[in-house]
């Protein structure tokens, strides 16, 4: 067959069958399907000068009953407990489910 007689993919374009691997991650990034090539943390090395990022603080836990305060809701107590997800607390004039890590909830 003669090029450009229209079998192609594109309709005569017999020699430019499949994009290359760059404009295919392009194309992907653009779309949303590219993972990010970042990597979650980096590691301390012992040998380094600079300090050890800080170890995260213990996920607080609660138990059913317990008198709880928030900045924004106030008094309240702990209806359920969803063990490393979140409490459901009663304030008294609504009932809030606050989520891990508890950023304002303190027990009493």
């Amino acid at each position: 067959m003669p090029a450009g007689s229209g079998d192609g993919p594109r309709g005569g374009d017999d020699f430019h069958t499949e994009a290359t691997p760059a404009q295919k991650t392009l194309g992907r990034a653009h779309t949303g399907l590219v993972k990010s090539q970042r990597p979650a943390g980096r590691r301390h090395l012992p040998t380094s000068p600079f300090k050890a990022p800080p170890e995260p603080p213990p996920v607080r836990e609660f138990a059913v009953d317990d008198q709880v305060t928030h900045d924004t809701y106030g008094l309240g107590r702990v209806l359920e407990v969803e063990p490393g997800r979140a409490v459901l607390v009663d304030f008294g004039t609504r009932k809030v489910r606050i989520l891990v890590p508890y950023p304002k909830l303190f027990k009493l």
